[in-house]
């Protein structure tokens, strides 16, 4: 017994004199190992995209159509077809023509196109170069919404409102996001001016990322939301797959506040095209 505490006795010493700094006797200061923050770019190659190089009807590939009346939750006045009437590819441009004719019980058509639902689109950036209807009663967007809705029906899913513009109020164009917390009335919003909206191609565009989603006008920064990192889907359901939505509504909450215009048909917007870009994590 007598050996081992000698033999324990000099190894105690050589332990505590290799816990000493050299020079000083103080104990070496404990440095903990910190992560570089993630950041957070964008692949230049293109994932998918339509360049609407193909004149005729929308690449059946790549868009499906909500179609029918009914109001569509907005108590719009159009009834949206599946057809060329509507929807159709010339010179490189989509149009989506909204027109004053009767289908469906409802007095005017139009189309509402949705990109192919894909597990792609999920962060990234969304481009779409656009020139949007003039006429009063108009109500065009360009919006995202969820492949399936994971935390529940509209809006615990999450909508993202790339663009979107209501006739009576020209050239002013709004950014906006939808979940359980902020919707309607209390949804986040960024309005933006551009004085030629009706007259010209704009780029609207959104960066989404796990942190936050931020849109561009022009690649102007017009609009940003953070992730509050609470994951909580009432603020955050932006962390699933999402798919393209182009759409001109006639009439409704919105865009029918003032009347409709019905001198003002055909209207017409049009699309030069929509981009996706993958994200990347560094």
């Amino acid at each position: 017994m007598k050996k081992m505490h000698f033999l324990i006795y000099p190894l105690l010493l050589a332990s505590m004199a290799c816990s000493k700094k050299s020079g000083d006797g103080d104990l070496a200061p404990f440095v903990p190992i910190t992560q570089p923050p993630k950041t957070y770019t964008f692949d230049t190659n293109v994932t998918w995209s339509d360049e609407f190089s193909t004149d005729g009807a929308p690449d059946v590939t790549k868009w499906q159509y909500d179609t029918g009346g009914g109001g569509w939750g907005n108590n719009e006045l159009e009834y949206y077809t599946n057809t060329t009437n509507n929807a159709f590819v010339k010179n490189g441009i989509l149009n989506i023509v909204a027109k004053k004719e009767s289908m469906g019980g409802m007095n005017y058509t139009s189309a509402r196109m949705a990109s192919k639902f894909s597990n792609t689109m999920l962060y990234g950036r969304i481009e779409v170069k656009a020139q949007l209807p003039a006429g009063k009663g108009n109500w065009p967007a360009i919006w995202m919404l969820p492949n399936d809705y994971a935390y529940g029906g509209w809006p615990n899913s999450g909508e993202i409102d790339i663009m979107e513009q209501v006739g009576y109020d020209p050239n002013n164009v709004h950014f906006s996001i939808h979940d359980q917390v902020n919707n309607g009335g209390n949804s986040k919003t960024s309005t933006y001016n551009i004085p030629t909206s009706n007259t010209a191609f704009h780029l609207y565009r959104v960066d989404w990322t796990p942190d936050g989603i931020k849109g561009y006008y022009d690649d102007t920064l017009v609009f940003t939301y953070l992730n509050d990192g609470k994951q909580s889907s009432a603020t955050w359901p932006f962390d699933k797959p999402f798919h393209v939505m182009l759409n001109l509504a006639i009439g409704g909450n919105w865009g029918g506040l003032q009347g409709v215009d019905d001198t003002a048909f055909p209207e017409t917007m049009q699309i030069d095209y929509v981009r996706f870009y993958k994200m990347i994590t560094n």
